[in-house]
C-alpha cells in the first residue's frame, strides 16, 4: 500500500523536484537574462503580432528579424536635440570645428546638417563636371570663393589607378600612357573648349562669391563670361591657353594674381610667346603678382610687362622658354626691400651682383646677404639711395677688399669710391677682369 504523498515537500521551496513556473516580470527581470536578447525577444513578438493582424503569412527571416529589431532601436527614436537650434547659430558652432575633415562627418548626420555643412566649405577640387552642369555644386556648396576644375576636364579611365602628382596639377592616367608620344596627357584626353566654356558658364551663374579659379583649355568667350559675372575674382591659374585666348583675360578689372601655365614637361604642351605676353600686359595694368610656366618668349614681351604692369610686385618664370636677351628687360626693382632680399641667401653660389635704383634696400640688408656668400668676386650698387656709406660695418669693408671688382655709388653724396681710389680696394683680380 502506497504511502501518501509529504506535503510538507509540495511546499518546499528548497526541493529540487518541485516545479515552478516564473511569471513574465520574473522572467525578464532575473540577472540570468542578456537584456538585448530580452530586447529583441519583445521587439521580435510584436512584429509578429502586427503580422498576424495584418494576415501575411509569408514568414520572415531571422537576418530580417535581427536588422529590423536594430533599425527599431530606442537610440534611432531618440530625440533630436539640435532640431530646436537655428540654422543660424548651428551654422555657428559647426564653423568653430577648426578640422575641415569634420565637416565631412557633420554632413552625414542628417539633411539639415548636410545643407548647413556645405555652407562651409569655400575651397573644392571638382573630379566630375556633370556635378557643375547638373547644378548640384552650386547647390551643395553656395559660399565657394575657390574652384579647381581642371582634374575633371582632363578624360581618364574610371578605374584608373595611375594618378600623377606634381606642384603644378594632379590628374589620373589613362593605362596607354606610354603610346602618347612622350606626353602623359593626350590633346584628345583633354576636354574641348566648347565643354570648358559650358562648365565655366554654369559655374559662374551658381557661384558669385568666387575669387580664385583654375581652368585648362577656356576659349576667350569663356574667359569673357567668368569676367562679366565675376568682377571681383582677383585670382586665376591658366592651363593649356594659347596667345590669342588670353585677350579674355584682359576683361577681369580686378585681377591682381595670375599664373599661366603653357607647358608641362611630359604632361602637355601649348605656346605662350611674345603675342601672348603683349596682349596680357595691356589688358591687365592691374597685376601684382605674376608666374609664367613653361611659356616663350623675349625681350619684347619681358619690356611690354614691364612697361604695363606699372604695380607688378613679384615676377615668376619656371621653365621658361625665353631667348637670350630677355633679362635686360627686369630692372628698376622699387619694390625690393629687405625683406625680400633677404630670400637671396638661399643662393649660395652667387659670384656677381648688380643693383640699381633699389631705393627701398638699405645697408643692413645688402649687407645680410652678401656676407652669405662665400663666392662673390664683383659688386655693383649704383643709385640706391637707401644705401648708406655711414653704415658700413667693419666685415663688410673686408669684404669689399676681398672682391675683384667693386662699382660702389649709391647715391651722388657717396664718398666712398672716391676715397678708395688708389688703394686697391676692388681691385683685387687685377688686370684679368678689365676690359682691353
Amino acid at each position: 500500500m502506497s504511502s501518501p504523498p509529504d506535503r510538507n515537500a509540495v511546499f518546499d521551496t528548497n526541493n529540487p523536484a518541485r516545479k515552478r513556473h516564473f511569471s513574465w516580470p520574473e522572467q525578464f527581470s532575473g540577472e540570468r537574462f542578456d537584456q538585448n536578447e530580452v530586447l529583441k525577444h519583445v521587439i521580435l513578438k510584436m512584429h509578429l503580432r502586427s503580422i498576424s493582424h495584418s494576415g501575411s503569412t509569408t514568414p520572415q527571416s531571422e537576418s530580417e528579424a535581427d536588422s529590423e529589431s536594430l533599425n527599431s532601436s530606442p537610440l534611432s527614436a531618440a530625440p533630436d536635440y539640435s532640431r530646436a537650434l537655428s540654422d543660424e547659430l548651428l551654422l555657428n558652432i559647426l564653423s568653430r570645428i577648426s578640422d575641415r575633415k569634420e565637416h565631412f562627418s557633420n554632413s552625414l548626420v542628417c539633411k539639415t546638417w548636410c545643407i548647413i555643412s556645405g555652407k562651409l566649405i569655400q575651397s573644392i577640387k571638382v573630379l566630375d563636371l556633370e556635378f557643375l552642369e547638373s547644378g548640384r555644386l552650386s547647390f551643395r556648396f553656395p559660399n565657394l570663393v575657390d574652384v579647381n576644375i581642371v582634374p575633371a576636364s582632363i578624360n581618364f579611365e574610371t578605374n584608373s589607378g595611375i594618378l600623377l602628382s606634381s606642384r603644378l596639377l594632379e590628374v589620373y592616367l589613362n593605362s596607354d600612357v606610354l603610346g602618347n608620344d612622350g606626353l602623359f596627357v593626350r590633346r584628345d584626353d583633354i576636354l574641348d573648349s566648347e565643354g570648358i566654356d559650358r562648365a565655366v558658364k554654369m559655374l559662374a551663374r551658381g557661384c558669385r562669391n568666387l575669387r580664385r579659379i583654375v581652368v585648362v583649355n577656356v576659349s576667350e568667350e569663356g574667359l569673357g563670361c567668368l569676367a562679366n559675372e565675376f568682377e571681383l575674382l582677383q585670382e586665376m591659374e591658366l592651363h593649356y591657353c594659347g596667345d590669342l585666348w588670353l585677350k579674355g583675360v584682359c576683361k577681369f578689372r580686378n585681377l591682381q594674381i595670375l599664373k599661366l601655365i603653357g607647358r608641362v614637361g611630359g604632361v602637355y604642351d601649348t605656346v605662350v610667346s611674345d603675342i601672348g605676353m603683349t596682349i596680357l600686359a595691356q589688358g591687365c595694368g592691374r597685376l601684382v603678382k605674376l608666374e609664367l610656366v613653361g611659356c616663350e618668349g623675349s625681350y619684347d614681351g619681358i619690356k611690354a610687362i614691364g612697361m604695363c604692369c606699372q604695380m607688378l610686385e613679384e615676377l615668376t618664370l619656371c621653365n621658361h622658354r625665353m631667348e637670350g636677351g630677355w633679362v635686360r628687360e627686369i630692372e628698376d626693382c622699387w619694390g625690393l626691400d629687405d625683406s625680400k632680399f633677404a630670400a637671396a641667401t638661399i643662393c649660395r653660389s652667387i659670384r656677381s651682383l648688380s643693383l640699381e635704383g633699389c631705393s627701398l634696400l638699405a645697408t643692413e640688408g645688402l649687407e645680410s646677404v652678401v656676407l652669405s656668400w662665400t663666392e662673390i668676386y664683383r659688386l655693383k650698387v649704383i643709385s640706391c639711395s637707401n644705401v648708406k656709406d655711414c653704415e658700413i660695418t667693419p666685415e663688410l669693408a673686408t669684404l669689399f677688399s676681398d672682391l675683384k671688382e667693386l662699382k660702389w655709388r649709391p647715391d651722388s653724396r657717396s664718398l666712398l669710391s672716391v676715397s678708395l681710389t688708389g688703394t686697391g680696394v676692388g681691385e683685387k683680380g687685377g688686370k684679368s677682369l678689365r676690359s682691353k
